[in-house]
């Protein structure tokens, strides 16, 4: 039973991870459903989500291999300093900062009272009102490669409220990056190439504890695995999706979405129906 439902979670994760809907606060919600998972927990959560990073990687590879390398590259003087790639391998790396501190601060909240499902549930609501009034309101002006350092460290401040299950990764940046007047595609490739290092980083972190604490693996290192693989491939597919939806559409549907999901939690919170764990 645990690999089976461990499959289903790894394919929630690769489902939700990129939309703005917040993976996490999926994956807390489904453990009320599933027999036997309860809360997935942090640990679990951030393992499967190096699968999805990982197809995050595949998908943009040449984008974030040309980035990795003209940014090595300019160290030795073979790529000028003000290279576009250059620029954006020093945005995504002062993006993150604000996120590794935060997680290494934070580490307790993040573990056990954020994941309550009242704080779930009212941050879906707030963060879809949110997301809705900054990608109608936004103006669509910014490209990635006008990025400024000033607008990269506040998309990258935005992404610490993702540590809040229910928030979203990528809706807390990209509606960030919407506010500041980039356009859709713009804002979301950012938000994935600030993730990668995030993720990773927060993944491997975890692993290691993990080894060392095999009971935080609440489901086993098997089925972890196998959720892991199946973010993966699940993931691909969904990157594809978004990026051919935003290019034409906006995040309403999310933003309608959230509201609902948010407002059924907190009607079935307030009846008994299920526990805020």
């Amino acid at each position: 039973m645990d690999w089976l439902i461990a499959i289903l979670l790894g394919a929630l994760q690769g489902a939700t991870e990129f939309l703005p809907i917040s993976s996490s606060a999926h994956l807390r919600i489904a453990g009320l459903f599933l027999p036997g998972a309860e809360d997935p927990g942090a640990t679990f959560t951030a393992i499967t989500q190096i699968g999805t990073e990982l197809a995050v990687v595949i998908f943009f590879w040449r984008d974030i291999s040309r980035i990795i390398g003209k940014w090595f590259g300019s160290f030795s003087g073979r790529v000028p300093k003000d290279d576009p790639d250059v620029k954006m391998g020093w945005l995504v790396i002062i993006g993150t900062v604000p996120i590794v501190v935060a997680g290494v601060l934070f580490q307790d909240l993040i573990r056990d009272q954020w994941r309550s499902l009242w704080i779930t549930a009212t941050v879906l609501i707030v963060f879809g009102v949110i997301l809705g009034l900054c990608d109608m309101l936004g103006k669509r002006v910014k490209t990635l490669e006008t990025t400024t350092y000033r607008d990269g460290l506040l998309i990258g401040l935005a992404q610490v409220l993702a540590l809040i299950p229910g928030v979203s990764r990528s809706g807390a940046t990209t509606s960030m990056g919407r506010a500041l007047g980039y356009e859709r595609p713009a804002a979301a490739k950012y938000a994935f190439f600030l993730a990668v290092p995030a993720v990773f980083g927060a993944g491997i972190y975890e692993t290691m504890q993990a080894v060392s604490e095999p009971s935080s693996v609440g489901l086993g290192w098997g089925p972890t695995i196998a959720a892991t693989v199946v973010a993966f491939v699940v993931g691909i597919a969904v990157i594809k999706l978004l990026m051919d939806w935003i290019s034409r559409r906006s995040f309403l549907p999310f933003v309608v979405y959230r509201i609902a999901l948010g407002t059924v939690l907190l009607v079935a919170l307030a009846a008994g129906w299920i526990e805020a764990g």
